[in-house]
């Protein structure tokens, strides 16, 4: 039996590693069709869907002014910048049974939506007053226009660590932390493995770079940092978050192919 035993642990553990190399690997995948999903959709209309809420089943938050950018929280305390891809709205798949986009882990479990951030920065003094928004208002990029969005530093950050001090802390930049960018119009994340857990406080993680990526521990944090760094385990450093963005490079050259920027 002990001999088995040892056969059975020297087949599983790879089989395990291999499983969860896979579901990363998707994972991935899933994220980079959703990006250009995003950036089609921009090409398409000039501005980025608001994210999808909890209740919205993969749409766009319902009470949304398009004229002005303005995506409006439909659980009261939320950030309306912050929440679920709007796979239904873009024609996205996988969905879950409710619309809306899941990772490899979340066939069955709402904590393993694919989550979308957009910046609700307003850019130039053109999008003061009607177009506010510059990402989400139906001509806001346009009137910003490219090199005031590309100069932009009220966009989102996406920085190498969550321990970045004091100026992390108030969600202004990545602070001592490594920038990896501070410019990205949106962004979009995996949870990641440890979001299937469902009982206790540490579903999605707890460690301080995973609580800067909301997630089903952190809530629906109101601030433009996100941290995207490699892999580790531990029950204080653990990362397993998934992230990628869209900044103003890629965008530009899709915006000025599809007409939608000079």
């Amino acid at each position: 039996m002990f001999i088995i035993a040892l056969l059975l642990g020297s087949i599983l553990v790879p089989l395990q590693t291999q499983i969860e190399s896979r579901n990363f690997e998707n994972t991935q995948r899933i994220l980079d069709q959703a990006r250009e999903a995003l950036i089609g959709y921009v090409g398409a209309y000039g501005y980025f869907p608001c994210p999808a809420s909890a209740t919205s089943n993969g749409q766009e938050s319902p009470l949304i002014h398009p004229a002005s950018g303005v995506c409006n929280a439909v659980v009261t305390g939320t950030n309306a910048y912050i929440g679920f891809l709007p796979a239904a709205a873009l024609g996205f798949t996988p969905t879950d049974a409710q619309g809306y986009a899941v990772d490899a882990w979340g066939q069955s479990l709402d904590r393993n939506r694919i989550r979308y951030a957009v910046s609700n920065a307003t850019i130039g003094a053109a999008n003061t007053n009607t177009f506010t928004r510059t990402s989400t208002a139906t001509t806001g990029m346009r009137f910003a226009g490219m090199s005031s969005i590309a100069a932009a530093t009220t966009l989102l950050y996406v920085c190498n660590s969550g321990a970045g001090g004091v100026a992390m802390t108030a969600g202004t930049n990545c602070g001592t932390a490594v920038t990896l960018t501070s410019n990205a119009i949106a962004v979009i994340w995996s949870v990641g493995p440890n979001a299937i857990i469902t009982t206790g406080p540490t579903a999605g993680g707890t460690s301080v770079d995973e609580l800067q990526n909301p997630n089903p521990t952190a809530g629906f944090s109101a601030d433009r940092i996100f941290v995207s760094r490699t892999k580790s385990g531990g029950t204080s450093g653990e990362f397993d978050d998934i992230v990628t963005w869209i900044g103003p490079p890629t965008l530009f050259n899709r915006l000025i192919a599809a007409g939608q920027l000079p």
